[in-house]
């Protein structure tokens, strides 16, 4: 949806743009129909083994998307198109990162600011269940 907003420059993409994000936030990919669609029909195609991730620096990740996706709506709304477009390149890049790399930026600052101590190690349980479940099944 991001590359269709800033092929098209179209501000209404990011309204679902915004939803999706907003509902895998609160959801998980349940209400999101992109995150529905990427769950339950792409990825179960995929020849690869599936790779569990945690869920608090995956929703970290998502909120961040939130943050971009409300900015440049917000921006588009205030006539200040090329900065909507620039967040919203900045957002396909980190999307693109994780899509085709496998790096999650979010992921990334979510793990530093456990180190620097401001998510609490609680979350951090989560995670280790996760990578120790995953670690197992290898």
């Amino acid at each position: 949806m991001s590359v269709i907003f800033i092929v098209t420059q179209n501000g209404w993409v990011l309204v679902p743009l915004s939803y999706g994000f907003i509902a895998r936030v609160l959801t998980g990919p349940r209400l999101s129909p992109l995150g529905r669609i990427a769950t339950q029909l792409i990825t179960p195609k995929l020849s690869f083994a599936e790779r569990l991730v945690p869920g608090p620096p995956k929703r970290f990740a998502q909120g961040i998307g939130v943050v971009f996706s409300f900015t440049a709506s917000v921006l588009w709304l205030q006539d200040a198109h090329v900065a909507a477009t620039v967040v919203i390149i900045l957002l396909t890049v980190a999307a693109s990162l994780e899509s085709f790399v496998g790096v999650c930026l979010g992921c990334l600052v979510f793990s530093q600011l456990m180190r620097w101590k401001i998510i609490p190690e609680s979350v951090c349980i989560e995670c280790n269940n996760i990578s120790l479940r995953a670690a197992a099944t290898q």
